[in-house]
């Protein structure tokens, strides 16, 4: 056996082992959905850093650094914007909440029938988001084994993924978050610093081999801008952040605990763009965009650094995959059946209903990885003015809540039908649609002050 397969099998087995340790002492459904409220800054960083560092996102991101260098630097510094927002707006109002679900708001603040449609749109995007996860997991380890069909390797990783949290819940996965965001903190660095040494070590090339003309039309400002937006406004919603703020020992950490990510994030992400854009200035020809990482690790990196790449990768995966799982199963729990500790099964169950649509779905749907990432966040950015205008306006209404979700949603929806993909939709999406189902909510909610709504303050 080689050095690589040694070092991805220990991994294989930490993860095992961190995912099933002490699990016999979670008994109730608050441990297995919030790990008892009581996370502290840095295993709260660490989990909300490895929740959102995504193959799916990996994948996406990265290729931008193969056709414009580091101009592609553009596209994680979304995330700066996009978690900065959500640290500013929401970190501490979510804590002081500090509730079940994200839907689970909706419910308190506009009655049960809103709180189930909030917690409806919210699991649609997330199958959608899962069934990406799992597509770009396959396709990061269908090198190692180009002889296996998709439907093989797919099985496989999502049972991994079931196997090593389907006991031990939120507390297995914070667990297991720690170890990997310090072997990710350790990986992604070494990965610019292999494909710059694969590229003759030609730092300026990276530059003048892009010019910035002809970057800026491959990937516009206007997209990155739309793409600035619209984290912004889904992110606030975000289920598999609030789980994790909720989890938190106290507002002030979950503030900090945001903050922080959001600048790892940005990095942990812009090194693979640099790294890839190093990767093309020496093979132009052979390089297969959605799978460059892989191809990158495969051709740049030594011995033993390649299993441990993998190994990485498939923690990373598995985790995000766990984490929102978790969240989807934490908002049925939530919103449709009522928290009951003596209940643990059900949880279980449920958990392993959405791997089975992650993995049948990623293979049948998912074509473009980040095209369907993207497509996957218009029932959450729907819930934006829901839930700003829920924890910071008073003169807020039932009748202007649904007005804006529901607007949002079929204008989304619109967008992508009639613009489509190639036609840039998501500018008026963002530009367009997130300011007006602002303006529906206000305009409803100033109609219908005077009724009687019941709303919460």
């Amino acid at each position: 056996m080689n050095l690589d397969l040694i070092v991805f099998f220990l991994f294989l087995f930490l993860l095992l082992s961190l995912g099933w340790y002490k699990t016999a002492k979670i008994q109730s459904e608050t441990s297995y959905l919030l790990a008892n409220r009581s996370t502290k800054l840095f295993p709260l960083v660490a989990t909300l850093v490895m929740t959102e560092f995504n193959t799916s996102t990996l994948l996406g991101f990265s290729s931008a650094g193969l056709f414009v260098g580091a101009w592609g630097l553009l596209l994680p510094s979304v995330f700066l914007f996009g978690i900065g927002f959500y640290a500013l707006t929401v970190a501490k109002k979510w804590k002081e909440y500090n509730g079940l679900s994200t839907a689970g708001f909706f419910t308190e603040k506009y009655g049960k029938g809103l709180g189930q449609t909030a917690s409806l749109f919210l699991l649609l995007a997330m199958i959608g988001f899962t069934a990406t996860y799992v597509k770009s997991m396959i396709l990061i380890f269908q090198p190692i084994f180009p002889q296996t069909s998709e439907w093989m390797i797919g099985f496989a990783l999502v049972s991994l993924v079931l196997l090593f949290t389907i006991r031990g819940g939120l507390v297995s996965i914070i667990r297991t978050d720690v170890f990997g965001f310090l072997a990710l903190i350790a990986l992604i660095p070494a990965l610019l610093y292999f494909s710059w040494d694969y590229s003759g070590r030609n730092t300026l090339a990276l530059v003048n081999h892009f010019p910035m003309e002809e970057a800026l039309k491959k990937l516009p400002l206007s997209f990155i801008g739309s793409l600035v937006v619209l984290t912004m406004f889904t992110y606030i919603s975000a289920p598999w952040y609030s789980q994790k703020i909720f989890s938190a020992e106290s507002s002030t950490v979950a503030f900090r605990a945001v903050g922080i990510s959001s600048i790892l994030v940005f990095l942990l992400y812009g090194f693979p763009v640099l790294a890839t854009g190093f990767y093309s200035l020496s093979s132009p020809e052979n390089i297969n965009a959605q799978i460059a990482i892989p191809q990158l690790i495969d051709v740049a990196f030594p011995p033993a650094w390649r299993g441990f790449a993998y190994g990485v990768f498939l923690m990373a995966g598995s985790t995000t995959l766990a984490g929102v799982w978790s969240a989807m199963t934490t908002m049925v729990v939530g919103d449709f059946l009522g928290q009951n500790d003596t209940k643990l099964g059900r949880s279980i169950l449920l958990t392993s209903i959405w791997a089975i649509l992650a993995y049948v779905l990623g293979i049948v749907l998912v074509d473009n990885i980040l095209n369907k990432l993207i497509l996957a966040n218009i029932p959450v950015a729907a819930l934006s003015f829901a839930l700003l205008g829920g924890f910071y306006w008073k003169g807020i209404t039932k009748f202007g809540v649904y007005a804006s979700v529901f607007f949002g949603f079929f204008w989304g929806i619109f967008c992508f039908l009639y613009w489509g993909e190639e036609g840039s939709y998501t500018l008026y999406w963002a530009f367009g649609g997130i300011p007006m189902t602002f303006a529906v909510g206000i305009l409803v909610s100033l109609l219908t002050r005077k009724s009687n709504q019941n709303i919460k303050t």
